[in-house]
């Protein structure tokens, strides 16, 4: 906020200021102790005046200001409550003389000073303002704009000419898409309008096609950031109108359109590929068998708290930190990154805090975007990296333990009713003897290893924040902790066929 007098006082007064902290318009100023008339140049202020920090009150102080600069304050003072006028001259002048004020300021006076049903009035104003700024202060924000009361007039520039403006242009769309309505208001709510009409032929479109890529891996048109006419065509045009139809008619309802996709037998199709589909389809664009393609970086480590059973599905609330490597964000910014130590460090990745200059790296790794820009559809790759993540990340190393552990609470089996159990939580599917054969000797391997090695096995089970329970047997939880984690990073369990 920002108030000031009209009028410049004199060099020599002796200004005081007093406020009612609820906006500029309750900022007063007097000058030798007679209340200056004062406008208000800028009102801001919806929530607490302090900063939060250890410095509550800075004086002078200005964002992106040079502030009180060279200048001095003779006294400073804080009072429990809004002085009165009469008390303010009493400040300046050492006396107070009930002649020299008249009706309405001897009320205030009386009013703050003698008055307890006022006093207690006062009181609970006072409280009732403090919980209003509580509530305030734990709001997250967002920037949003609002429409300026003069739109800001704008020209054709000529070769980008900034000081040769050209013809005044006005607001619109083009009107090869559709035209504009001629009852909605020319800013962004009627532009909202026109996006979401039932006739805009293009939203409904894109939207659709942008669920279809994320449950197939490619759109029906493959360029999901260009419909136009340097765009590619769709593949199944049909297909498309009769989606965005369905999308509009459902009141833009998208849980009922991804149900639609889903439960078609296009999505469900075996994605097994015959040597003859192959070669007159390699590209799958056709869709005559089902897609296989890798889950994205957020959902492969979704994927594997889920299935550990540490996934905490907590919706909405603050961004969550989990593991990241130790330094991460020391040599850009030389702050320190330190991960959630309880129940956030398990959430989703969508709540995952995202440091713009130093972002998650396993994110990144599983071709997660930095957020410099923004994309509409990722780059996948395959690397030798994504494999050292999923055997070594903490995250991933402490899912597979808290698998091991739900694996060992179920009642006692044969080995291979474990490894069967185990796989098929993890891909979805039975394994075949073969792999089930395999999984076994690796769990009589590593059980033989951590006999040995004990040390190991404790090594092994203090990874993470989650600690182990102390009833099983530590040198078998380590083994079916190997097992777990072989199983979690096999590539029917990373990728959906």
């Amino acid at each position: 906020m920002f108030r000031s007098t009209k009028d410049t006082p004199p060099a020599s007064s002796s200004p005081y200021t007093t406020s009612d902290h609820i906006s500029a318009r309750g900022l007063r100023l007097s000058v030798d102790g007679t209340l200056a008339a004062t406008e208000t140049v800028r009102d801001g202020l919806y929530k607490d005046i302090t900063y939060g920090d250890a410095l509550a009150i800075t004086i002078g102080q200005r964002f992106r200001d040079r502030g009180f600069k060279d200048g001095k304050v003779d006294e400073f003072r804080v009072f429990a409550r809004e002085l009165t006028p009469p008390e303010v001259r009493h400040l300046v002048t050492g006396s107070f003389d009930p002649n020299d004020a008249d009706e309405r300021e001897l009320y205030a006076y009386y009013l703050a000073n003698h008055d307890d049903a006022y006093g207690a009035a006062a009181q609970a104003l006072h409280t009732a303002r403090a919980a209003l700024d509580a509530e305030a202060n734990g709001l997250p924000e967002i920037m949003a704009m609002t429409e300026a009361d003069r739109p800001r007039p704008t020209y054709l520039l000529g070769r980008g000419a900034y000081d040769a403006p050209g013809e005044q242009v006005g607001r619109d769309t083009p009107a090869g898409v559709m035209a504009f309505p001629e009852d909605a208001p020319r800013n962004r709510l009627g532009l909202a309008q026109w996006l979401t009409s039932p006739r805009h032929p293009l939203t409904a479109r894109v939207a659709v096609n942008r669920y279809w890529q994320g449950l197939f891996g490619r759109g029906i048109v493959t360029t999901p950031d260009d419909f136009g006419s340097q765009g590619a065509a769709p593949t199944h045009p049909d297909l498309l109108d009769m989606l965005a139809t369905r999308f509009v008619a459902s009141g833009w309802d998208r849980k009922a359109i991804i149900k639609l996709m889903v439960m078609s037998a296009t999505y469900r199709q075996d994605s097994t590929a015959s040597p003859d589909g192959l070669a007159r389809d390699p590209d799958n664009a056709l869709l005559a068998r089902g897609t296989r393609r890798r889950l994205a970086a957020e959902a492969v480590r979704d994927n594997a708290l889920y299935v550990s059973g540490l996934l905490h599905e907590e919706h909405g609330g603050p961004g969550a930190k989990p593991y990241q490597p130790d330094g991460l964000w020391r040599e850009k910014s030389g702050a320190t990154y330190r991960h959630d130590r309880d129940l956030r460090l398990y959430r989703r990745s969508l709540y995952t805090y995202w440091k713009r200059t130093s972002p998650p790296p396993s994110m990144l790794l599983f071709d997660a975007d930095t957020r410099e820009v923004c994309v509409a559809r990722r780059q996948v790759t395959n690397t030798p990296m994504q494999a050292l993540v999923l055997l070594n990340d903490t995250q991933f190393v402490e899912a597979a333990r808290a698998f091991a552990e739900r694996l060992m609470r179920r009642p006692a089996g044969a080995r291979e009713d474990r490894v069967r159990h185990a796989y098929r939580a993890a891909t979805g599917r039975q394994p075949t003897d073969e792999e089930a054969s395999m999984l076994v000797g690796l769990l009589d391997e590593q059980r033989e290893h951590f006999a040995r090695h004990p040390d190991d096995a404790y090594a092994l089970l203090r990874v993470g924040e989650s600690t182990a329970p102390s009833e099983l047997d530590p040198v078998e939880l380590a083994a079916t902790t190997m097992l777990t984690s072989a199983i979690m990073n096999l590539d029917a369990t990373v990728t959906r066929r």
